[in-house]
């Protein structure tokens, strides 16, 4: 029988086929939506990563579902009228983030560094809005220069004042449940969203903003599923479809035909274990952005495990971390978001958490490391995962790694290949990730610095040894 795409059918028809969620009613919908904007309005913001790869964001206060407001006012921004220059935008946070650019960062101007003095920025360019000489005269002096991203720049510019603009926005309006007959597409984007039914996206810059968030779970779905775009004809290795395929038994189980009565139960496998290390913005996700790993896998349970100092920064205020006693040692913060899905916070380092046995044993056919941006060899950071990293290829699973451009992705594979070498094996061959971030982000230190979210993405494991046994030699025939 012919599928029936979701689409075809009335929303109220298909809510009440989702018994996952809880309908997103006026007043659950302003948190899914100012949490989104909130996630959204993190960016590359300083030169040297914090301890484990901080995403260098700054949090924004939550806002409301249609925008930001302004003391009692609230801002709105038409599609015409999205570029203003970031140190003169009506947005106030804007304003603030234009001057802790000109704080931070300093002029690229090829005069400074023959003179060896070093000039904060403080003229902003009249074509893309962003602080980026300390001088008209550098600015245009070194025009040809910053005109090779000028207009990326104002793309990121007019895209953090469309977050803010008070428009309403059908784009985090997440798909739920589809019939599994109408396999998912993990070709591209565009072949994603249409295959799982998301709203037609019409516009550039609302796919920018729905690919922001959406990169965190699609990233991890193209590597683990059956379809995956990663095969051995695609950068896959062979070592690397062993340990997906014991990832992928266990996500896609075969029918059971359970039932209700005593003699139909089947019993439930323990969840998917997603250690998600040196978590940052991707643990402030909206849930629902989340939860899309289960409609991607929906005969499988997830526990998802956000670990890192800065896994509830910005978030104290909704979730007061618990007091640390004997019943719970690390004061880990725990959510249901479903009965098909756990997200646990622990705001520790993983080395700490892995001394303990916290998560012991660990099984090659549930669990699975996930590093987003981990800056493995950036200096402010390699430090501090020198102590992880052993700790990691002891447990012999899947790492799976992201890096912000390919000079910070190339820059994590010859630390691990210079501190491990020999003691690991590559998964996945570094390249270009298939569902990175489509939005530019701008290092608020450099502002020349842009960088997409998980723009490339590569997988390892520690090495496996197998032994063999040799039966022991005949006795020789006595002549």
């Amino acid at each position: 029988m012919a599928s029936i795409r979701a689409s075809a059918a009335c929303r109220r028809c298909l809510t009440a086929l989702r018994p996952s969620l809880p309908a997103v009613t006026p007043r659950t919908a302003g948190t899914l939506f100012s949490r989104s904007q909130s996630v959204l309005s993190n960016s590359n913001t300083e030169s040297i990563p914090p301890i484990h790869g901080s995403k260098n964001a700054t949090t924004i206060p939550r806002e409301g579902r249609m925008g930001a407001l302004e003391g009692s006012n609230r801002v709105l921004l038409r599609e015409d009228n999205l570029f203003h220059p970031m140190d003169k935008s009506p947005i106030a946070s804007i304003r603030e983030r234009a001057a802790r650019i000109k704080s931070v960062a300093y002029c690229p101007h090829g005069s400074h560094t023959e003179a060896g003095d070093h000039s904060h920025v403080k003229f902003t360019c009249p074509d893309c809005g962003v602080p980026t000489y300390c001088s008209e005269e550098h600015w245009a002096d070194d025009y040809e220069n910053h005109l090779l991203i000028c207009e990326t720049l104002k793309e990121s510019n007019e895209d953090e004042h469309d977050l803010r603009s008070g428009r309403f926005f059908p784009e985090f309006d997440y798909p739920g449940q589809h019939m599994e007959e109408q396999p998912i597409n993990f070709t591209n984007w565009d072949t994603y969203l249409y295959t799982r039914d998301f709203l037609a996206v019409n516009q550039d810059r609302q796919l920018r903003q729905l690919t922001k968030l959406m990169t965190y779970p699609a990233t991890i779905a193209s590597f683990l599923h059956d379809f995956s775009p990663y095969d051995l004809r695609h950068r896959l290795t062979q070592e690397g479809l062993r340990s997906v395929s014991a990832l992928r038994y266990t996500l896609h189980p075969p029918a059971v035909g359970a039932g209700q009565d005593m003699k139909d139960i089947v019993i439930t496998p323990p969840p998917v274990r997603l250690f998600i290390l040196g978590a940052r913005a991707e643990s402030s996700l909206p849930r629902e952005c989340w939860f899309q790993l289960t409609y991607m896998f929906p005969r499988s349970t997830f526990h998802l495990i956000f670990i890192g100092p800065e896994s509830m920064k910005g978030r104290e205020a909704e979730y007061p971390l618990p007091d640390r006693d004997p019943s719970n040692p690390y004061g880990a913060v725990v959510e249901r978001v479903a009965h098909n899905m756990k997200i646990s916070t622990f705001v520790e380092y993983y080395h700490t958490l892995h001394d303990s046995g916290a998560f012991q044993p660990h099984d090659p056919y549930f669990d699975c490391f996930v590093l987003f941006h981990p800056g493995l060899g950036h200096p402010g950071s390699a430090a501090e995962w020198e102590e992880t990293l052993p700790r990691l290829l002891e447990t012999k699973l899947p790492i799976l790694c992201t890096g912000y451009t390919e000079e910070d992705m190339t820059r994590d594979v010859n630390w691990v290949s210079e501190k491990c070498k020999g003691e690991y094996d590559i998964l996945l061959e570094p390249g270009e990730n298939k569902f990175k971030s489509l939005r530019w982000d701008i290092n608020d230190a450099d502002p020349t610095d842009l960088s997409q979210g998980n723009w490339g993405v590569w997988a390892f494991r520690g090495k496996r040894y197998e032994a063999t046994t040799n039966e022991p030699l005949a006795p020789a025939p006595s002549s």
